[in-house]
């Protein structure tokens, strides 16, 4: 499954804060809708990236708890160094423009 980096990120993000967050309270803190939160992570179970457990929430209620294997610590570590490299590429080129148009706004108005 190939899948948005900033989803996974996102999703991977949110799972470090709070590992037993059901996916309606998952898909809220990432910004997805519940089913794309849902296909999310079924594919980075499927990456190896977390794993699911089970765990009793409250009286009869069954809950999960999504952890980030080693593999999983990685997957962010990389996603954030790509976001973070095309953000980084996006701000300069941002500073670049300000720049020619402040210049050229200098020239016009003399």
């Amino acid at each position: 499954m190939t899948l948005p980096e900033h989803q996974q990120l996102s999703v991977l993000k949110a799972l470090v804060d709070g590992p037993n967050l059901t996916q309606r309270e998952l898909a809220d803190k990432a910004d997805l809708s519940l089913g794309r939160t849902n296909y999310v992570l079924k594919a980075l179970i499927e990456k190896g990236c977390i794993k699911l457990e089970n765990f009793t929430r409250s009286g009869n209620k069954l809950g999960y708890l999504y952890l980030l294997t080693p593999k999983g610590v990685e997957e962010k570590v990389a996603l954030t160094r790509s976001f973070l490299a095309r953000k980084h590429a996006v701000f300069d080129a941002l500073q670049a423009e300000i720049e020619a148009l402040e210049a050229e706004l200098e020239r016009e108005s003399g």
